[in-house]
């Protein structure tokens, strides 16, 4: 008999985990809740919190239950960890006597798996990574923290795990977190964290392993207040949409910013100049002034009828009350439910002066009188904020009066509809009026804030969209992510200051990661070529990974670039691992055609690879946040020209070139932008 080997050991470690973990999930099913609640109300309520825990217990085929080991010097330490082992991984499963067989990879026992090293072991004597094929435990290494003499190396798993092809939806990097990284991932909820991070640094997963582990620090607070993850597009949110379930966490909702403010239906495009104006911080002013515009002083006095009695309030009086209304800090809305109150505050003044002893319900009851309410709708009448915007953008004359000294006449001549619309519902509303109508919403009626909102590629609002986020974590926090040069709208931001001042968050703490770990070195340096150009007050990105032959540009025949492209699909299909073939928009159609005629099969951004699926056409303007294996980049100068301007054009190129994680293949027919063909000739 061969004697067992402690692969073996790690094996039955795993399957008795595996056990334990169907046994977790078979009491959560066995549980009785009848007769347990006082109501249906309740009962459904539990069921749904039985359902979830259920569901986050379920065993993911080909998803390693754990990854890695620690096991603490029998030195006594100051946590009382001496002499403990603890295997690390996404979820936390206990035996049947409840002792700990997996540690979630988010409890502070398991941080020093992340931050751990020779200067500073922290206890810990052993860290172990697994290597896993399918779901199946394969190989393990060993880092002896605690043995000077052994020399530090980088381990080869973590390297494979982050070098593995990626076919499907984004990852979770739990696995793989840098200390650098765990640093932003374990930062309090209490306080706002951006994130400036270069392309391939792993910011979009910081951020979302900062929730789950937030949720897991905090879960009673934040499924009161809840978590909201705000991405660009749709393409984007479903290629990051299997992240947090990975992990366990299921309730966390997904939006992007023109889904956050869709009051009414969008069915028209604003031009740059006139979607940069709407965007502008200073609309926040004009549509404040418009809000208040209809606030009105009485006209008259009072009288209120009570029985045999009248009780007058003299019209000075009312003005009081309406001036001090209208000059403190609160919503149009609540000022106008205050209103009523206020002014039979001052009737029953009187009934008292009077001998008389109204209480609370007397208040009531005058402030819902006829007279009452038509002080009420003369002085404070309610406003409808579609309605607001669509005569600010309808009536010239209505948006000079509350744009004065704040937009000029050319700006405001830029802004107006050339068709004023009759209705809300017939107006073509863009979306930066949405993000209007959203703000004038506000004014009225404050926006509920939720615990706390994470907002990806955040480089690319406008001031009035970081006003529109900002009001959903006004009490809570955020985590912003982005890259100041992948900004690609014409008011993309040009400093993390500004925008943290317009979302209200500016005690943030900006962090910045330069270690890229997917996109390869060669990649990375020969799209930091444009930083210069496109955002020169930002550090050079680096990366930890070195492919060989991992860039080519490729020049095409006159009249050969569509053939070009196809072929270098066809050997980047020769590889393991997703494909993306990212084109200017306007050259989209054409690649499509050319690859159909080619017998290539494609998807569009969004779609799930397969192994029989693994190419995708990308339309520049779709692509970032995404990530393929293998990059084919068509036409550079084209990408440049799809823009307004050059610097837009070269933050465009610049985002493409940098979505490969592996390998990117340039082919282009124009001459390549002046830093480009530089570094080519280099």
């Amino acid at each position: 008999m061969s004697a067992r080997s402690p692969l073996d050991d790690e094996r039955d470690h795993l399957a008795a985990s595996r056990a334990a973990l169907r046994a977790m999930r078979a009491d959560a099913e066995a549980l009785d809740i009848r007769d347990v609640t006082a109501n249906w109300v309740n009962a459904e309520v539990l069921a749904s919190e039985i359902g979830l825990r259920i569901k986050s217990l379920a065993d993911l085929a080909g998803t390693p239950l754990f990854f890695g080991r620690l096991d603490y010097s029998e030195a006594l330490d100051e946590d009382g960890e001496a002499g403990h082992r603890f295997y690390i991984g996404r979820r936390h499963v206990h035996d049947a006597d409840g002792d700990p067989m997996v540690i979630d990879w988010r409890a502070p026992v398991s941080q020093p798996f992340y931050r751990a090293s020779k200067q500073d072991p922290q206890g810990v004597e052993l860290r172990r990574r697994f290597g896993y094929e399918g779901g199946e435990l394969t190989a393990y290494e060993d880092e002896r923290l605690s043995d000077p003499a052994e020399e530090a190396k980088t381990s080869a798993l973590l390297q494979r795990e982050i070098e593995r092809p990626r076919v499907g939806p984004m990852r979770d990097i739990v696995a793989t977190i840098q200390p650098e990284q765990d640093e932003i991932v374990r930062s309090p909820l209490s306080g706002t964290v951006c994130v400036q991070g270069a392309p391939g640094t792993g910011k979009t997963a910081v951020g979302l392993h900062r929730v789950a582990y937030l949720l897991y620090s905090h879960r009673e607070r934040l499924a009161r207040s809840g978590t909201l993850v705000i991405g660009p597009n749709r393409s984007f949110l479903r290629y990051i949409e299997q992240v947090l379930p990975a992990l366990g966490e299921l309730e966390v909702k997904q939006a992007t910013v023109d889904e956050l403010v869709a009051h009414v239906e969008v069915r028209g495009v604003d031009g740059a100049a006139a979607a940069g104006i709407k965007g502008d911080a200073r609309m926040a002013e004009v549509l404040r002034r418009a809000v208040r515009s209809g606030v009105r002083m009485p006209t008259e006095g009072l009288v209120v009828v009570r029985g045999s009695r009248h009780w007058r309030v003299p019209v000075y009086e009312l003005e009081e009350i309406v001036r001090e209304l209208a000059g403190r800090d609160m919503r149009y809305g609540s000022a106008r439910e205050a209103l009523p109150q206020r002014i039979a505050h001052a009737v029953l003044v009187r009934m008292e002066a009077a001998g008389e002893a109204p209480d609370d319900r007397v208040q009531n009851a005058v402030a819902r009188t006829p007279a009452v309410k038509a002080v009420v709708k003369e002085c404070w009448p309610l406003v409808d904020p579609a309605k607001l915007v669509l005569r600010l953008l309808s009536d010239g004359d209505f948006l000079a009066e509350h744009a004065e000294g704040i937009l000029t006449p050319e700006e405001q001549k830029e802004i107006l509809w050339e068709r004023p619309a009759r209705s809300v519902k017939s107006a073509r509303w863009s979306a930066a009026d949405a993000v209007l109508i959203d703000e004038a919403r506000d004014l009225v009626e404050r926006t509920g804030s939720l615990g706390h909102v994470v907002l990806d590629e955040a480089q690319d609002l406008s001031p009035m969209q970081y006003r529109a986020v900002g009001r959903r974590c006004s009490t809570g926090s955020a985590t912003i992510l982005g890259d100041i040069a992948q900004g690609t709208t014409p008011w993309a931001t040009e400093s993390w200051a500004a925008a943290l001042a317009h979302l209200g968050k500016t005690d943030a703490v900006v962090e910045e990661l330069t270690q890229g770990f997917r996109v390869p070195r060669e990649v990375i340096a020969y799209a930091s070529r444009l930083l210069p150009a496109i955002a020169p007050e930002l550090s050079e990105a680096t990366s930890v990974r070195e492919a060989a032959g991992s860039l080519e540009v490729r020049l095409a025949a006159p009249g050969g670039l569509d053939a070009a492209v196809v072929a270098a699909c066809r050997e980047a299909l020769e590889r393991e691992g997703s494909i993306g073939l990212i084109a200017a928009d306007a050259r989209v159609p054409a690649l499509a055609g050319a690859l159909a005629e080619a017998g290539l099969t494609h998807l569009a951004p969004g779609q799930e690879t397969s192994a029989d699926a693994r190419l995708t056409l990308v339309p520049a303007s779709l692509a970032k946040g995404l990530e393929y294996d293998y990059v084919v980049l068509d036409d550079p100068a084209a990408v440049v020209d799809g823009e307004p301007d050059e610097r837009t054009g070269l933050r465009r190129l610049y985002v493409a070139l940098t979505r490969a994680v592996s390998g990117l293949t340039v082919v282009h027919a124009a001459p390549l932008p002046d830093l480009l063909a530089t570094a080519a000739a280099a």
